[in-house]
């Protein structure tokens, strides 16, 4: 009986190394791969794919093939594969992010940040998250649908480029939708207030989402709102090529002399 190499998986996230969406995705995929985590020290959610660049990036390894990072979720990543793993890793994960990332939040995300910085790297790139706020959220949904997910990416690839945004719903009964990223449905909130000393301050967060708002059968809101696992690719080029052909005329017309 021949031995089969197990596959070197990376975990990352953006809510930091001691979260239960972690640990939940560590615990499963510990079955059939080998698993390292290098997560932020503490939450990083909203970083998107920043960087640290005017400070040092302090790394605490907490156990065996495990460490957290005073840095945001694309420095874990950076600093995974060229500093801390033996080999490169066949697939990068970040998540379980405790938390929907649908939308406009795609650009803001920690957790998709990091799933991308993969991507630069020409390392297979997947983000998932549960669409669920509740304390108490169970994560063991989330994982398997992720584990399987892995199995895929391994066996079949990924497009160049492409990495894989994943969202589950609460209560998620198991149906999967592929998806399109939505526009923005919400409306930004800026809460307005004044500390004790008079310096004006404001409270970034964002309006509640009316379900009964119709929306794209194929975006990835819908699928969520029927109760089905959201998967969406997500290509690191944003480059407009019908723009690029059709605005090209005004180069000569920008040109400076």
């Amino acid at each position: 009986m021949t031995n089969v190499k197990k596959p070197n998986v990376l975990l990352t996230n953006d809510d930091g190394y001691q979260a239960e969406g972690l640990k939940a995705l560590a615990e499963e995929l510990r079955e059939f791969a080998h698993v390292a985590i290098v997560a932020p020290s503490w939450e990083r959610s909203g970083a998107a794919q920043s960087l640290t660049l005017r400070q040092p990036i302090v790394c605490h390894e907490i156990a065996e093939n495990e460490w957290a990072i005073d840095g945001t979720p694309a420095d874990c990543v950076i600093v995974a594969l060229h500093k801390l793993l033996p080999e490169r890793p066949d697939l990068v994960i970040s998540g379980i992010n405790h938390g929907a990332n649908l939308g406009e939040n795609v650009y803001y995300s920690g957790t998709v940040g990091a799933a991308r910085e993969a991507v630069i790297h020409q390392v297979h790139g997947l983000a998932v998250s549960l669409c669920s706020k509740n304390a108490n959220a169970d994560f063991a949904p989330a994982a398997r649908l992720a584990k399987q997910a892995v199995e895929l990416i391994l066996s079949e690839g990924l497009p160049e480029q492409v990495l894989l945004n994943i969202n589950v719903p609460e209560g998620w009964k198991g149906a999967v939708r592929f998806t399109r990223q939505s526009k923005k449905i919400t409306r930004t909130v800026l809460r307005e207030g004044e500390d004790p000393r008079g310096s004006r301050y404001f409270w970034l967060s964002e309006q509640r989402i009316d379900r009964d708002m119709e929306l794209d059968a194929d975006s990835d809101y819908a699928a969520i709102y029927a109760g089905e696992a959201s998967v969406t690719p997500l290509h690191l080029d944003p480059t407009h090529a019908e723009s690029l052909n059709h605005l090209s005329h005004w180069a000569s017309k920008l040109r400076q002399s």
